[in-house]
């Protein structure tokens, strides 16, 4: 049986993807103490890896395709194809932005102030590559982590991956400019990619993957309305593109099913009952493929 070798990432995106992949209707099932996960697809083999290493792994074929982070391609100038963007993070359902930070009370205002000083950073790559763009000359040093921490008794600024930037908030560090914008990328091995059926099978996979991230931050309202009264309903409705709206058993009533955005509907309700709405119903949704 053919197979497709699909790197899941460990660490930050972990969990997320897990969910991910279960609100796309795969259950991955991880052991504690194994980096081999099970998946409910017999075509399917998962292996767990680090985000940051991931794209190294499908470069060379040890993985047909992954998750990981577009910043993690760049950084490591993979050779792979990006089949997809999958716009999650750790988080919420956003892109992410390495950037550079000082701490509050520091008189560096721009990348040009970093000049002669010590940057600390996990993408040593992106950000001597950002310092060359704008003709900078610094000290870029490799952080194991708890970056944050290390201005300014050990390095200048800090190059720093934030989805709010809460976390450099309370690290009292200021945000001078954005490195780089990133977000999780489905990633391919070149000649795996050329092969067709495990395109086909990572197509399939992005397509789902893609549709419950649609549905992620929506829900569906189904009512019933009087036709009389369907305009003044309609005028309340976002939609997704237009309201499905179905004949009921009394000619004079019809049902509207819409999609709108979850963070609304607290307003919306109110609004469509005012509008005459009836037997207003709001329904989860596991996946919206476009």
């Amino acid at each position: 049986m053919s197979c497709l070798k699909l790197g899941i990432p460990k660490g930050s995106l972990q969990d997320a993807t897990l969910e991910l992949f279960a609100r796309a209707g795969w259950k991955i099932t991880l052991s504690s103490r194994s980096y081999v996960p099970t998946i409910d697809d017999p075509e399917i083999e998962c292996l767990m890896v680090r985000a940051q290493e991931m794209a190294r792994y499908v470069e060379t074929g040890a993985l047909d395709a992954g998750i990981t982070g577009h910043d993690w391609v760049v950084e490591t100038g993979a050779a792979v194809d990006e089949l997809s963007e999958l716009v999650y993070a750790k988080q919420r359902l956003a892109r992410v932005r390495w950037v550079l930070a000082v701490p509050e009370d520091s008189a560096m205002r721009d990348v040009r102030d970093l000049t002669g000083k010590t940057i600390a950073t996990e993408v040593v790559q992106i950000t001597e590559t950002y310092l060359a763009r704008h003709g900078v000359k610094a000290r870029v040093e490799f952080s194991w982590g708890a970056t944050e921490v290390k201005v300014p008794q050990l390095a200048d600024a800090i190059v720093e991956v934030t989805e709010t930037g809460s976390s450099l908030r309370a690290n009292r560090l200021r945000i001078v400019d954005t490195v780089l914008e990133s977000a999780t990328v489905f990633i391919m091995n070149r000649s795996a990619a050329s092969e067709p059926w495990k395109r086909e099978k990572a197509e399939n996979l992005i397509l789902m993957l893609q549709g419950a991230i649609a549905a992620a931050s929506k829900v569906g309202l189904l009512l019933n309305v009087h036709r009389d009264d369907l305009a003044a309903v309609l005028g309340v409705l976002p939609a997704l593109k237009k309201p499905t709206i179905s004949a009921l058993s009394d000619p004079d009533w019809v049902a509207v099913n819409t999609i709108i955005e979850e963070a609304v509907v607290r307003q919306i309700i109110p609004k469509l009952k005012a509008a005459k709405a009836q037997g207003i119903v709001e329904y989860p949704l596991n996946k919206i493929v476009l």
